[in-house]
């Protein structure tokens, strides 16, 4: 056989191979699945912590804070200072479709948007609100980074004419050597002279309590003051991709002079199992303090009843 008539067999085996591949695939993939991954990005469907979506395979949808673009919204470039100790601004837009500024947000929990910035690790996390200029779509303020690294820089807002709103996210790298935090479950933190631990469990897929306890020197906190329309704030990142899970606390929004204490309880739904970090706010006399903690999420427990109730009824009477 010449040289034409072997590739002329070759081809036809590729194609006939290949024909056997897409039938193969058509047979254990199913179409709903198919269609998913050909649906575009999940992440155009923003999602808080407590009401996490599935995609058709079972899986939990991709979370907000994953992409610098969702619900048709980007995350333009972030600038800020490049080296840590560098005094300057960080800022930034968010872009509509057509790529021009938003300039029209919807006020969330007391502002505009919300800017979370945290490095890779969990450490540096600042929750701050920066100042809109409206004539250019550019929200900045000044900024200073205290240790090299790799952050990651969260958007949360909602646009003046959305019905929900959008978590959007870019790194920014900061030059410079640093040694990573390794992360340890902890549900104490110590915050100058506040002792604040938090009580309750995490389980992937399940809504639970979690309650926050606040004492100064030994004694209950019962002076906590609203801050951003709860007398507390927590944010939760999921551990090794920082998926931002934004949670809310339980009971009516405090009014202005209204105090509490010394406990506050959130409602919390880990969409996986996993590590999570978890930074609670909270205001006393004026004065925003910041803590960390760590909590590992398990799974719902099976419910073995059924197995025992039989295994009495096998070697009993």
């Amino acid at each position: 056989m010449n040289a034409a008539g072997r590739l002329s067999l070759y081809a036809a085996g590729v194609a006939v191979a290949f024909a056997g591949a897409l039938a193969l695939s058509a047979a254990v993939i199913p179409d709903s699945v198919a269609a998913g991954w050909n649906g575009g990005n999940m992440m155009d469907d923003h999602s808080s912590m407590g009401a996490d979506k599935e995609t058709s395979a079972g899986l939990p949808a991709a979370l907000p804070g994953l992409s610098l673009s969702a619900g048709g919204y980007v995350l333009a470039p972030v600038t800020a200072p490049a080296i840590v100790g560098e005094s300057g601004e960080l800022s930034f837009q968010i872009l509509s479709k057509d790529g021009s500024p938003l300039t029209e947000f919807a006020t969330g929990h007391g502002k505009d948007l919300h800017l979370i910035v945290v490095r890779s690790d969990g450490d540096q996390f600042r929750h701050v609100h920066p100042a809109f200029e409206e004539n250019t779509g550019t929200w900045s303020l000044p900024w200073q980074w205290d240790e090299a690294g790799t952050y990651r820089v969260y958007a949360d807002f909602t646009a003046g004419d959305a019905a929900k709103g959008v978590t959007l996210s870019r790194t920014v790298e900061v030059a410079g050597t640093y040694a990573p935090v390794v992360s340890e479950v902890s549900r104490v933190a110590q915050v100058d002279d506040y002792a604040v631990s938090i009580a309750g469990d995490l389980v992937a897929g399940s809504a639970s309590d979690l309650t926050i306890s606040i004492t100064q020197r030994g004694e209950p906190v019962i002076g906590l003051e609203p801050y951003l329309g709860a007398f507390g704030h927590l944010v939760a990142l999921r551990e090794g991709d920082l998926a931002y899970l934004h949670v809310h606390a339980d009971g009516e929004e405090p009014q202005l002079g209204e105090t509490a204490g010394p406990e506050i309880t959130f409602m919390a739904q880990a969409p996986t199992t996993g590590r999570y970090l978890l930074y609670l706010d909270f205001q006393i006399d004026g004065q925003v303090r910041t803590a960390p903690f760590v909590l590992d999420a398990g799974s719902m427990a099976t419910d073995d009843t059924s197995t025992d109730d039989h295994d009495d009824e096998s070697h009993g009477h």
